[in-house]
């Protein structure tokens, strides 16, 4: 299953976590801190929770 469709499945969370996303994307989770730290990654930050929009990063990795 390709990383495009994992994002486009049958889960209704609109969101990932950053240890999701790092998962998905074959980033630590360092790595990925240190994008979003960069604002080179959208993400969200709700409370200390920083939570990664999925259909952001779907616009984000497409036009990367």
């Amino acid at each position: 299953m390709s990383k495009k469709e994992n994002l486009n499945s049958t889960d209704y969370s609109l969101t990932l976590s950053v240890a999701e996303a790092a998962k998905l994307l074959g980033l630590s989770k360092g790595n990925l801190y240190n994008q979003i730290r960069l604002k080179a990654i959208p993400y969200l930050k709700i409370g200390r929770r920083i939570l990664i929009p999925k259909a952001a990063l779907l616009q984000w990795l497409e036009k990367s």
